[in-house]
């Protein structure tokens, strides 16, 4: 690929990034509207948060749809549609009924779900492997900005009296014009040649996802990724404001900034650990310090509170998390170069598939009976359940392959 065109692609990239970037406001902002949001549909808190979690639902599994489309018909019109697809998701949260308000978010799912692949993917052209995982860190930090703003600006707002119909119209308007402007800057894509196992022509649209799917390191990158991106999506994301008010007591804006903070963790986390991982040339042992660094925040949060204040744990929760991107390069670097697009949508499926099953067992388990128990036990146990998953993560990545170049000069050497 000559230098002009890899200089496109990172263009293309930048573009993307605020499809990205939207994708991530859409997502956190309900936590921080949840009681204008029951008004809105008419509905209760316990529904309205069940509703928020389809998402999660069109997210996971259209993100196979992303990957095949990524690789069979390239970025342009995959991009283009799942943006336009997100807008469109929007607007139907203007209309005041259940079935519009499921309808829009399963649509914001099934739109975002091309956001992070056609990132990864049009990194993948315009950057070098060296340097990949960084642009990927890049890539969700500029995300996480989003998740941030989603509670951090969309919170103060909401509690000044903004109408959230303005927010959601605004915010459909500007995604269908970022949709029409990666229309025209991506590049068009010429058909490349696919080789397969037996040296023809993998034509078949499933055949990428057979390699990718009879990879056992993809379903453990998937399961990782999946138990550490958990607690900021369930919890951080769509829980954790209602936690703060009613089991810690905290004021409505206290308890916004402070689960916000998350967000704004993984702004600084998931570039910093993509450098860390490409310097070292190790990804496992970056993986693990986050995940590590995740628990210490949440034991210090539970059981020493009182050293400093829970902004801060959410920050180191947030900061340790950014592991959870390291296992996106160990699927690209684990499996072959032309399934760069089914295997950044195959790791998506599989982590919020994980997200998807956890969601109801969380809000069974802790979310029915908030405001119910005693608060500080009701936080804590709560809070156990997301260690206990953050352990389960790093007991898995014990049989995850090193994919790091280090290991590869180590293996061209020898």
């Amino acid at each position: 690929m000559t230098g002009s065109l890899k200089r496109l692609y990172v263009i293309a990239w930048i573009f993307g990034l605020v499809f990205y970037f939207l994708d991530y406001i859409i997502r956190s902002a309900p936590a921080v509207m949840i009681s204008e949001l029951v008004n809105n549909f008419n509905t209760t808190e316990l529904k309205l948060i069940s509703m928020v979690g389809t998402y999660y639902y069109t997210y996971s599994t259209c993100s196979l749809i992303a990957g095949i489309a990524l690789d069979k018909f390239g970025s342009k019109n995959s991009l283009f549609i799942g943006t336009l697809i997100l807008g469109i998701g929007c607007l139907l949260f203007l209309i005041s009924s259940q079935f519009a308000g499921i309808a829009g978010r399963l649509l914001q799912g099934a739109g975002c779900a091309f956001a992070f692949p056609g990132c990864v993917y049009l990194a993948s052209k315009g950057f070098s492997s060296k340097s990949l995982a960084t642009a990927i860190g890049v890539t969700q930090c500029i995300g996480m900005l989003g998740g941030t703003a989603g509670q951090f600006i969309v919170g103060p707002w909401v509690e000044q009296g903004v109408n959230i119909d303005s927010f959601w119209l605004w915010s459909g308007v500007a995604t269908v014009v970022t949709a029409f402007c990666l229309f025209f800057v991506i590049p068009k894509e010429g058909k490349t040649k696919e080789p397969s196992a037996n040296g023809l022509k993998a034509v078949g649209y499933l055949e990428p996802y057979k390699i990718v799917f009879k990879n056992p390191q993809s379903w453990l990158c998937g399961i990782i990724s999946g138990l550490l991106f958990a607690p900021t999506t369930i919890f951080a994301m769509t829980w954790a404001v209602a936690f703060f008010e009613k089991d810690k007591q905290f004021a409505f804006h206290d308890a916004a900034v402070t689960s916000a903070m998350v967000a704004f963790g993984w702004v600084f986390g998931c570039p910093l650990l993509g450098f860390i991982t490409d310097k070292i040339g190790r990804r496992k042992p970056v993986l693990t310090g986050g995940a590590v660094l995740m628990i210490l925040s949440l034991l210090q949060l539970v059981f020493l509170p009182e050293l400093y204040s829970a902004k801060i744990s959410m920050f180191i929760l947030g900061l340790g998390s950014g592991a959870a991107m390291i296992p996106y390069s160990v699927i690209k670097e684990a499996n072959p170069d032309f399934v760069k697009g089914s295997a950044t949508g195959a790791i998506n499926f599989i982590t919020f598939g994980v997200t998807t099953l956890l969601s109801p067992v969380f809000s069974r388990w802790f979310g029915k009976s908030l405001g119910t128990l005693p608060g500080p036990e009701h936080f804590q146990n709560s809070v156990l359940f997301w260690i206990g998953g953050i352990s389960l993560a790093i007991l898995i990545s014990l049989m995850l392959k090193e994919t790091g170049s280090r290991i590869s000069k180590i293996s061209l050497q020898s």
